[in-house]
């Protein structure tokens, strides 16, 4: 008598797999747009910890907005992504990465000027 392996051809063995794959990139894919949260968020802060002199200039102003569109659009990503994996609680994100609240007011907003909105 021979014994044979599974069929690995069989509907369910590759359900299975596919469910698997797709779990691995959901969860590559979270961690990704955390690390780039993080990223602009220090970025955002570094900023603003230079002083507020610097942000009465034109041109320092022009780059506080830029990188608190760059973090808002972060921060949407990342929910986003958080959300497709069924994590639906944002005060999570909010408290663990410290997320300010000018971030959070702009999660969501595209302007006609940045890459997200005008594509």
């Amino acid at each position: 008598m021979t014994l044979r392996p599974p069929r690995m051809n069989s509907r369910k063995a590759l359900e299975n797999v596919l469910d698997y794959e797709i779990a691995q990139e959901q969860a590559s894919a979270l961690g990704r747009l955390g690390r780039a949260l993080e990223t602009a968020l220090a970025a955002l802060s570094d900023h603003d910890e230079r002083g507020s002199d610097e942000r009465n200039q034109p041109a320092a102003g022009m780059v506080h907005e830029r990188l608190l569109r760059d973090a808002s659009a972060a921060l949407w990503c990342f929910v986003v992504q958080r959300e497709a994996c069924g994590l639906r609680d944002q005060r999570t994100i909010m408290r663990d990465y410290g997320v300010p609240r000018e971030v959070q007011n702009r999660m969501g907003a595209f302007g006609a000027g940045t890459a997200r909105g005008s594509a």
